[in-house]
This record gives C-alpha cells, structure tokens and sequence, in this order.
C-alpha cells in the first residue's frame, strides 16, 4: 500500500457534526428526496462511475477504461459528464468521437483529457445528465430500438446498442443507473470520516450501501482492514483492487519517449490533482528520483508565470527533466514549455474479472 496506514474508525455519528456539517447533510437529504421523486430514465442502459468523497480517486481513468471495455465488448459506450469548471453550457458535445470540439477552458480538464484519449467514444457536458443524454440520442441519430429495452445483454454487432457512461454520478440521484461503481482511494479511503466541509465526505459512509461494485484504487496489494470496514456499509458488492500506471511519456512536442527513460534520472514534478501524492508515488515507481514537487489546487489553470517559477525550483533541486500529468497537460497548450518537459500518461489497470462484474 502507498503511504502510511490510517487507522479505520466508525463514521461520526450525527449528534457529533458540527453546525456546518449539519446543514451541509440537511441540504444534501433535501437535494436527494427531490432527486429521487423526479428521477428519470434513458432508454438505454446507463453504468455509473463515482465516489463517496471529494476528487482524488482515479475516475477520469477509469470511466476512459470502462469505455475502451465496452466498445470491445460490442457496445456504442457515450459518456455523460458535468465537465466540472468548464465554461460551455450544456447539453453540448465534448467530442462526437472523432476529434475535441471544445477547449479545456469550456469543457473542463477531464472531460478533455477524455475526449482526446478515447476515439469512437462520443462525450457528452451536461449538468443534467437525462436531459445530456436525450441529447446524444437526439443528434446521433439513435433509434431508441425495442432490442435495447429487451434486456439483453449481447448487442448486434451490425447496430451497437448505445450504453451510457455517468462519469462522477454517485450523488446524481436525478437518473436511474443500472450499474453503480464506486471508487475508493487506497491511500485515504475517508479522509477524518467527516461530512463536507469539515472532512471529504460527499456523503454519509452509509451511501456505499448503494453500490453494485466497489473498486479501491491505488492499491498494490489487498488491504483486509480496509475491506473490513467497508463490509460494515455493504455486505453484497464484490470489491476489486487497482492501480494506476505509467502507460506513456511524450515530449512537450507530442514525441513518444520510452517508458523506462527516467530510470535513475532526477526529476522535478508539479501538478493540479486533487491527491498529489499519488502522481509523486507513480512516477517514483518508475524507477526516477523525485528531487522536488510543486502541488497546485485540483484543476489549477497554468499560466506563463507559473511555469517560470517551476523551472526555477527545478533548477534549484538539480533535477534534469520536469514531469506533468496528462490531465494538466491539457491547460499548458498555450503556454511556452520548456524543453526539459515530460508528461506522464496514467491509466487505470483492473483484472478482468472487475469488466466482467460491470457488465455481467
């Protein structure tokens, strides 16, 4: 396991949040009643991707993953997402599977970074994810086929049947979702097990309950404890374990470089993650010597200043190349990059029995 242990606790219970913390739950019942009573479904089937904590925990690979399964598995996978910052308003066309349509500016970093690692794979921004949805059908042309109510699970090779991917959807009660995976991050499943803001809990513990399938992510090894602890909230629901890891390393130009050129090199490191250390932990598993790092807020926007103070620090650790993360590359394309940069590609690596549970 990555980093050092933390105990596993019981959930505080609510005699015990503060005032903060109670509103935060009441307007969060309140948000999920009302969600509840107006949901919604899409005529096709639609897999869930999400957590129970803020940011962190790897679902920009993983819904990149679950999408690559699908479409080898014969389906036309379409992914519906908030696209968290960006400016476009939606419903509105990410990618329609060919090339990006939109800036990271105006469709959000993530959605982006999707966008240009998936073809085939059209993406959809929308913060109501039916109405996003509707309007992938709508545009694309989908014929809303009695075969694709039928229940069946084989889709017909000639016509892939359209499967909805809800990219960050555990708390998007408004839709009705046939498979909900849940994330949970090895390295700090709960944070304090406190509710927003006083800790990282979207939710209350209790919410895992709702999960068909359950990955803990970064994880190189099982964790019984951790395991344990979610059993107390779901009983039913496999869990996997995965991790991610280094599949490419290109040049600020775009050239390929090979996947063990930082075996034994110093390298200086900054990015805009929600869980920083997990990029430090990557690219030390690599073989390279983290001689520094720079950590911004998650979905930091870079600018020319930014970069000057990270070649300076870069400098100064003695480091010979500077490291990034695919998902801030995306925010660099206007700036002028260094030559000494490199940017990390991560994906999500899972058995085969996981895409099997999804779905079975």
């Amino acid at each position: 396991m990555h980093g050092e242990k933390r105990p596993y606790v019981n959930s505080l219970p609510a005699e015990y949040m503060n005032i903060a913390e109670y509103l935060y739950y009441l307007g969060l019942s309140a948000k999920k009643y009302i969600a509840l009573k107006k949901r919604k479904r899409l005529p096709f089937r639609v897999i869930s991707i999400g957590n129970i904590t803020l940011g962190g925990t790897g679902k920009t690979p993983a819904a990149t993953a679950v999408a690559e399964e699908a479409k080898k598995r014969g389906f036309q996978p379409i992914i519906l997402t908030r696209g968290y910052r960006g400016t476009a308003h939606g419903p509105c066309f990410v990618t329609k599977g060919e090339r990006p349509l939109l800036t990271a500016a105006q469709a959000g970093d993530e959605p982006l970074l999707m966008a240009e690692r998936l073809t085939g794979v059209p993406i959809v921004k929308g913060a109501d994810r039916y109405e996003a949805g509707m309007f992938a059908i709508r545009k694309l042309s989908i014929q809303n086929s009695i075969s694709s109510m039928s229940g069946s699970s084989i889709p017909n090779p000639q016509s892939p049947i359209p499967l909805f991917i809800l990219d960050d959807g555990f708390q998007h009660w408004k839709l009705y979702r046939d498979r909900e995976i849940v994330l949970i991050d090895s390295r700090n499943p709960f944070g304090n097990r406190r509710l927003f803001p006083a800790g990282r809990l979207r939710e209350p513990l209790t919410g895992l309950d709702r999960a068909d399938v359950i990955m803990i992510t970064k994880a190189e090894r099982e964790d019984p404890g951790l395991v344990a602890e979610i059993r107390r909230y779901n009983k039913r629901s496999p869990i996997f374990f995965s991790d991610h890891r280094v599949v490419a390393i290109r040049s600020g130009s775009g050239e390929r470089q090979p996947l063990d050129c930082l075996r034994g090199r110093k390298v200086f490191c900054f990015c805009g993650l929600a869980d920083p250390e997990s990029f430090r932990n990557t690219v030390a598993s690599s073989g390279a010597e983290v001689a520094g790092m720079k950590a911004y807020r998650d979905h930091h926007s870079y600018c020319q200043q930014d970069l000057a103070e990270i070649v300076k620090e870069c400098v100064s650790a003695g480091a010979s190349w500077i490291l990034t993360t695919d998902k801030d590359s995306v925010k660099l394309r206007s700036l002028d990059l260094p030559a000494n940069i490199l940017i990390i590609e991560i994906a999500f690596s899972a058995d085969q029995p996981f895409f099997e549970r999804v779905f079975a």
